[in-house]
């Protein structure tokens, strides 16, 4: 096995989950993750953890939709959330042989599915979980790579050392957490929120890997201006390009996209939460150098901000809900994140550097 398998699953077990003896855990893998789910299972194994594997596929997904009507997409599956229910741990891995088998799916019907999970969803947040990626052929071509250039890249961006990465991220959180307010400037953008009472959180790579953000959940209804996402992303099988979002008052009041804008409508259309930011935050893995169209790495691109519409984390002291949680990314180096009348960052470099 490639010995960086198996440091990434040690990273997994001893740095983002902490797994220790007599923990149930839970770990929801692809056919193309197996290496890794292998590994993760030995690791996890030797802290005396009990394990219990989920097998899934976007071809298997792709199947319930083509088979089930839409009573039965609306249904809770219940015995999954038992399953997580005991669990201690949950530890996704996610590889895809396909990215596009959803891609015909109305995306109604993928949102009737994510509306009647939501509670197991929820549930999964409560637990240590962590979810990462193993490089597949799959995402590689995504990425516009080969398989080893981006085994490289995935590997450059999680195997590092995440206490002393986590340091840097927690200045940052004590430096936003000391004012009231957070504001993004860049090209088309000017967006305002308040956020006095919200707690700003130092994502290092406890619940995903790789990981490198810093966010809060705004207060709903104080978000005030306009922003423009220059950075592709996937969303139910389609790839969404140059989204502008005007808000009001926190609702999104105007909005546009240059490529499947009838996915975004779709998002804003899933429920009242969807219309409100449920997050902020500034990405801060320099590890990653081009967006890759998987969220996971996209988002903690360095030099960027994203939002999220839909639901808020309560970690954060958030209050939206919703049975959605999309992210949207912004290259921030040509911009300046300003919280109160600090300048946090400012065209490629934060306060400290």
């Amino acid at each position: 096995m490639d010995p960086r398998v198996e440091e990434h699953a040690r990273i997994l077990v001893e740095w983002s989950t902490e797994i220790k003896r007599n923990d149930m855990v839970v770990i929801r893998a692809t056919p193309e993750s197996h290496d890794l789910a292998v590994a993760v299972a030995k690791k996890a194994s030797e802290k005396g953890a009990k394990i219990m594997t989920i097998f899934q596929s976007e071809e298997l997904d792709r199947a319930i939709f083509d088979g089930a009507d839409d009573e039965t997409l609306q249904k809770m599956s219940e015995h999954y959330l038992g399953a997580v229910e005991k669990a201690d741990v949950f530890i996704g891995l996610s590889a895809p042989m396909n990215t596009k088998a959803l891609a015909n799916v109305d995306p109604k019907r993928l949102v009737m599915t994510q509306k009647a999970n939501k509670p197991i969803s929820d549930r999964i947040l409560d637990k240590r979980w962590c979810g990462t990626v193993h490089p597949c052929k799959t995402l590689a071509q995504q990425a516009g790579m080969s398989l080893n250039e981006y085994q490289d890249f995935v590997y450059g961006a999680t195997l590092t050392d995440w206490e002393e990465e986590s340091k840097n991220m927690y200045l940052i959180k004590e430096h936003l957490e000391s004012h009231n307010d957070i504001r993004f400037v860049g090209p088309a953008t000017d967006l305002y929120a308040k956020t006095e009472g919200r707690i700003w959180i130092a994502s290092d790579g406890k619940h995903n890997m790789p990981s490198g953000e810093v966010f809060t959940a705004p207060i709903e209804d104080t978000v005030e201006g306009s922003i423009f996402f220059d950075i592709p992303f996937m969303q139910m099988g389609k790839v969404v390009e140059g989204v502008r979002l005007e808000f009001e008052k926190g609702e999104v009041v105007e909005y546009s996209a240059d490529k499947n804008e009838q996915v975004l409508k779709a998002i804003l259309e899933t429920d009242e939460g969807a219309k409100h930011l449920g997050e902020m935050a500034i990405g801060t893995n320099r590890g990653i150098k081009d967006y890759t169209l998987n969220m996971l790495f996209d988002e903690k691109i360095g030099d960027t901000i994203h939002c999220a519409l839909g639901r808020a984390y309560k970690d954060c002291n958030g209050t939206n809900e919703s049975a959605v949680h999309v992210d949207m990314i912004k290259t921030m180096i040509e911009g300046e994140i300003i919280a109160g009348d600090e300048v946090i960052y400012s065209k490629g470099k934060f306060f400290f550097e």
